[in-house]
């Protein structure tokens, strides 16, 4: 446990920011599995939708340092090669 009032408050400030990080890394996971979802159900349209809405969150979280930007580039580049995949 944290002795010093600065490394109490790094504390708090450790576990919001780390809850935040879940929660986002949560967020594109759960997206990944619904575009998969739709991806095996073959069903193109709605699957593309959802892939703006990947983008942003992937961009977002890489930007914040979440994840790093090639991490976030190749799953990009991963989900849509899978969209593209069912289109033909």
């Amino acid at each position: 446990m944290p002795i010093t009032k600065s490394a109490k408050k790094a504390l708090r400030q450790n576990t919001k920011r780390r809850k935040v990080n879940i929660q986002k890394k949560r967020k594109i996971k759960n997206l990944f599995k619904d575009v998969r979802k739709l991806v095996s159900e073959k069903k193109y349209s709605e699957a593309k939708k959802i892939l703006p809405l990947v983008y942003k969150n992937l961009d977002k979280t890489a930007k914040k340092g979440i994840i790093k930007k090639n991490a976030a580039s190749r799953k990009k580049s991963r989900i849509t090669k899978l969209i593209n995949k069912i289109k033909t």
